[in-house]
């Protein structure tokens, strides 16, 4: 089955075709470096790091460019707070920092290149010139807007007549614009003193930060870039004219990204994205998780609390296009799931290393049960990335290994299918690395430390019943049960859960 997509641009789920057979270009709309990054940016880096690793496993290489917005409001208004920052740079080196160090701790594949807007001034320049010299956009009091009614196609992306839409950009644009609806391409001046002090947190003093955001000289007089400008120098700078996909959250289809459709090919006259695809929102309290709503979970909070396993089980129980709803519930499923995937694979792969791994032992069912998982899981992730149905095709898999090694166990002979077994352990690990999931041990979160913990008392207690300790080791464990540990002995030796939230 080929991959297919559902593109936003259509409406439709149609067949994806690459313009290089061979290569990808992927570029996606990355963070405004105001705040921490939360759970809700997470849900979309997990999943175009998804597809990014699948269209990888079907034999493209990916070029992934994903961008940092360096310059904006909302990073002026954190000048000065925390020790963020003495000036606009200073803050968003602070949490390009810390949003890199997330992505690593979410076991994200490193995209090619991360732009900065800062870095590319001089191409938004030459973009907004070229705008200018074809007709699509005009310079009024030192800025430059552009004008949608010279674009025929304008609201292709959002399904917009261009007499409904209501103006945009900041109300003080209104009377500088031909069209309210026009957007601008470069503003004049800095940063208006009433906008920082509209994302400045509460009980925080303004103070001058308004005063050290950074301007450019243009051919316009000094100013700064507008928002939609930024992705398409970025995007058309590090991958051409024309992108293969173009990946971003369901709130960016308007304005954002129809302008961005709109001002690149009016520029080149070149499709700008074949493909559009969106991440749906991420919900919290029926509201979208967002820093400016305050309702949300950090990145490194979350890792730290449930580590990368769970969260990206969380995160790929849902479909990128889907809407999903944190929830104390939502995250207890995560990490029962991933707990299964987990145990299955820790029993395979002990059964597999056992003496009783034999080869002329065959389990037909477990053989069936891990190849029709592989079919299930790839027919999944070609059905426009479907996680939710991937991620049940390897619990399958989870299902089949406890079932052959329970069957097993109960026999009096005892003795495993090698290569079925095999064949399922290279089916996790294969299939779960699609999904980001790693059964060789996670590095992150105080849930690996309390595991270690654990088995180092674990150990403890085997060797005082070793001892004939009994009492010793009744006592440990029932400590750990009172921690909330749950512990069971099996003929393989103790296994434990750990509660939830550890």
């Amino acid at each position: 089955m080929t991959l297919h997509v559902t593109n936003t641009l259509t409406g439709e789920t149609e067949p994806f075709e690459p313009q290089d057979p061979e290569n990808v270009l992927l570029y996606y709309c990355g963070l405004t470096v105001s705040d921490p990054p939360h759970l809700g940016h997470a849900r979309s880096w997990v999943h175009v790091d998804v597809m990014h690793r699948w269209l990888e496993h079907l034999g493209y290489d990916v070029r992934h460019v994903e961008n940092f917005t360096d310059i904006n409001e909302k990073i002026v208004a954190r000048v000065g707070e925390d020790d963020l920052g003495e000036d606009e740079q200073e803050v968003a080196e602070t949490y390009i920092e810390r949003t890199l160090a997330d992505m690593r701790s979410l076991n994200l594949h490193r995209a090619e290149v991360y732009p900065r807007v800062s870095e590319h001034v001089p191409e938004i320049i030459d973009l907004v010139e070229t705008l200018v010299d074809r007709g699509y956009a005009y310079e009024s009091n030192g800025s430059v807007y552009f004008d949608v009614t010279s674009f025929e196609e304008y609201g292709k992306l959002s399904n917009q007549e261009l007499e409904e839409i209501e103006s945009q950009g900041d109300p003080d644009e209104r009377s500088e614009k031909r069209n309210p609806a026009d957007f601008a391409l470069w503003k004049a001046g800095g940063v208006d003193e009433n906008a920082v002090l509209e994302h400045r947190h509460d009980g925080v003093d303004l103070g001058c930060a308004h005063t050290k955001a950074e301007t450019w000289d243009s051919p316009w007089g000094e100013g700064r870039p507008g928002w939609h400008i930024e992705c398409s120098a970025m995007s058309m700078t590090h991958l051409g004219e024309t992108l293969d996909v173009h990946v971003g959250g369901r709130d960016l289809v308007f304005p954002h990204h129809e302008n961005e459709i709109a001002q690149s090919e009016a520029a080149t006259g070149q499709v700008f994205a074949n493909y559009w695809l969106h991440c749906e929102l991420f919900q919290m309290d029926d509201e979208k998780m967002s820093s400016s709503l305050g309702n949300f979970v950090t990145v490194e909070d979350a890792v730290e609390r449930w580590g990368t396993n769970v969260l990206r089980t969380f995160l790929t129980a849902g479909s990128y296009n889907s809407k999903q709803l944190y929830s104390d519930e939502t995250i207890d499923e995560a990490e029962e799931r991933w707990d299964r995937l987990e145990r299955a694979h820790r029993s395979a792969v002990e059964a597999v290393d056992s003496p009783d791994a034999r080869t002329k032992v065959e389990d037909d069912d477990l053989r069936s049960a891990v190849s029709d998982a592989r079919e299930e899981f790839t027919a999944a992730m070609n059905d426009d990335f479907n996680t939710r149905e991937a991620q049940s095709a390897l619990l399958s898999i989870a299902t089949a290994i406890n079932r052959h090694v329970g069957s097993a166990d109960d026999d009096s002979e005892g003795e495993y299918d090698y290569r079925g077994l095999h064949r399922a352990i290279e089916a996790l690990e294969e299939l779960g690395d699609v999904l980001g999931l790693s059964f060789v041990g996670e590095t992150t979160g105080t849930a690996d430390l309390a595991g270690d913990v654990v088995e180092l008392v674990l150990d403890v207690r085997d060797r005082e019943r070793e001892d004939e300790n009994y009492e010793r080791a009744d006592e440990l464990r029932d400590e750990l049960e009172a921690l909330g540990i749950e512990v069971q002995d099996t003929d393989e030796g103790a296994t434990y859960r750990l509660p939830s939230g550890e």
